[in-house]
């Protein structure tokens, strides 16, 4: 069995337009990302080599571009897209799990956020 090791993007912002209703997308609002990824240890914590591992600000680069990207209706699909797109785009990451944090939901009562967390396991 091989190694692993995580590494974590924590409470990543992004302006976009997601949402059900007219006036999500007309309005838009602050999404909060997080992205556990869990990394096959290679040989980058052994030769401290960039090469071999997960480059976190092409990792952070990639979550902005499908966050504040295309309109999705629903916060699941768009963390599923964060997961498999680290996946793939990472082939060191084995597994990708992204939370989605939605402040502004449109929800009648008071609440900080509503929150969906997507797990993905590498193919």
């Amino acid at each position: 069995m091989t190694a692993t090791y995580m590494i974590t993007l924590k409470n990543c912002a992004f302006f976009a337009r997601h949402g059900v209703l007219d006036e999500e997308e007309f309005l838009g609002q602050r999404f909060f990302v997080d992205a556990e990824l869990e990394v096959e240890q290679g040989t980058a914590l052994m030769e401290d080599c960039i090469d071999d591992t997960v480059h976190y600000g092409i990792a952070f680069a990639e979550i902005e571009r499908i966050v504040t990207g295309r309109r999705r209706y629903l916060i699941e699909a768009l963390a599923l897209e964060v997961a498999k797109t680290l996946c793939a785009r990472f082939n060191q990451v084995r597994r990708a799990k992204v939370s989605i944090r939605k402040p502004n939901a449109p929800v009648p009562g008071i609440l900080d956020y509503v929150e969906v967390t997507v797990e993905h396991v590498a193919e």
